[in-house]
Parts: structure tokens; sequence; C-alpha cells
């Protein structure tokens, strides 16, 4: 419900925005994250569990599509041993597939190694390319800017300010227009009050079953999102054991998410159904 990120889905579902081709997202943390606030936490883990998730969700929801790949890498040493299994930053890729058979790549890097005195604190960055514009979010410049041909800047403006007022496809469909809000708040309480007071009590399953069949709601809209973490989280488990640069296949003939070591014909599957 970031103003921002409902603008990218308002235009990508107008076809304002055509048929992404890669993306780039970046967040960086200091090293007062993993040395002092997760210090009890941090042994084993990743900064892309972490936060890489929230791009993973960001990119799922808005562009659809099937994931088909993931690889990822990355780099040990401060936080922990270089040869460990704490991680101080990671480079996540993922590959999807759409339904007219074009393919979109997507990087996302994750640190929380930065110097403590570097400015921004959180710093977070975006980029979506398109076959016709360009999308650059970045929070310590405190901004958008988007190009659409033959559109900006003249119907529409290239840098614009989606907290303060703007016209939105909300998550569950309707149309609004508004600036940064509770309205994440609002809804939670609207759906709350829809399913325990929004008719006879034994109603109540019937009003349930409705709310939880909404995409944003329903645990099945996770699915990629989950299966993208739990291929990224194998694949630093092969490097930290020696066999770094692994893929995993997502819906491969063998297996819903299949490890496949790089250089090897071995074929481990990770989760059987289909994701």
């Amino acid at each position: 419900l970031d103003p921002d990120h409902k603008k990218l889905r308002t235009l990508v579902a107008d076809k304002v925005l055509q048929h992404v081709n890669n993306g780039y997202c970046s967040l960086l943390e200091p090293k007062l994250i993993s040395g002092s606030q997760f210090s009890e936490w941090i042994t084993g883990r990743n900064p892309g569990t972490y936060v890489a998730v929230h791009y993973i969700k960001l990119i799922d929801f808005t562009f659809g599509g099937k994931l088909k790949a993931v690889q990822c890498s990355g780099q040990r040493g401060i936080v922990g041993p270089q040869d460990g299994p704490t991680w101080d930053s990671t480079q996540l890729r993922m590959i999807y597939e759409y339904a007219d058979g074009r393919e979109a790549a997507f990087d996302i890097h994750t640190s929380w190694v930065m110097p403590n005195n570097f400015p921004g604190y959180v710093e977070q960055e975006v980029q979506f390319r398109f076959d016709n514009g360009l999308w650059n979010g970045h929070s310590r410049k405190r901004g958008v800017e988007c190009t659409v041909e033959d559109r900006t800047p003249h119907e529409m403006k290239i840098s614009m300010n989606n907290h303060y007022n703007g016209q939105f496809l909300e998550p569950w469909g309707e149309r609004s227009q508004r600036g940064y809000g509770i309205e994440v708040i609002e809804r939670f309480i609207r759906e709350v009050a829809s399913v325990e007071f929004g008719g006879p009590a034994e109603g109540r399953s019937d009003r349930l079953r409705k709310e939880q069949s909404q995409t944003y709601n329903d645990m099945t809209a996770d699915r990629q999102v989950v299966a993208a973490v739990q291929a990224m989280e194998a694949i630093l488990a092969e490097t930290v054991a020696g066999r770094p640069y692994a893929t995993v296949e997502v819906n491969a003939a063998d297996g819903g998410l299949v490890l496949v070591p790089a250089g090897s014909t071995e074929r481990k599957v990770l989760y059987a159904p289909a994701v």
C-alpha cells in the first residue's frame, strides 16, 4: 500500500507501462542493524530473507507472471566468518515468464554492513524497465521518476509526487485519489467488521471466506514469494557447503523446486508439488 508502489501497479494494470523487461532493487542498512539490534539473532541469517522478501512481493503482486528460476550469491566475513553461514550481503536473481512467452529478470541486492555514518540509515532503490518506459524510485533522494514513451513530460509528469495526491488502483480493485494515509489500517478494520458484524452469525463463515478470497489476503497469493525465499536459502546453504552458483528451477518436470548445482547433473528436489 505504499503510494509509489500502488502507482506503479496502477500504471501496469492500465497498460500505460507495457511489459516489464527487467528490474533492479536494493536495500542497504548500516552495521548497527547486524552488529547491535539483531546481534543475538544474526547467526546463520542473511539480509535477503530479512528484506528482499518485500521486493519479491512487490514484483510478484505488481507484474504477475510465473516464477521460473532463482539464483543467488553473497558475501561473508564482516558479520561472521568468511566461510560461515552468516551473510553480510546477498544478490538474488529471479526469472519470470509471462503469458506471451516473454521473460523478465529481477535482481535484488541487500546488505546490512554499510558504514554506520552513511547518509540514509536505510536506503532503498528500485528501477524497472519496460518496453515503453522506465520507473526509478529512490528513498533517500525522495522521489520517483517515470518515463513513458510519447506521454512524458507533457501528458504525464516525469517527477511524480504520489504521497500527497495520486490516482490509484487499490489492491482490492477500487479506484481512489488520495495521498499517503492509513488506508491499510482502515481496510483491516473494515474487513474485520464485515466478517464479525456484517450479517447474521450463521453467515460468518461465508463472509470470512469472501475476505480470504481477496488476492492480497489469500495465502496462495504468496506461494511464489515463499518459493523464491526457500530457493534463495537453499542456494546459500549450498554455497556454505562448498558448492556455489547453484540454480533452483521452479515447476520443473521433476518437482516444484529443484536445485541444480553448477557443473553437475545432480538434481535435488526441494519441494515436490507444483508451486
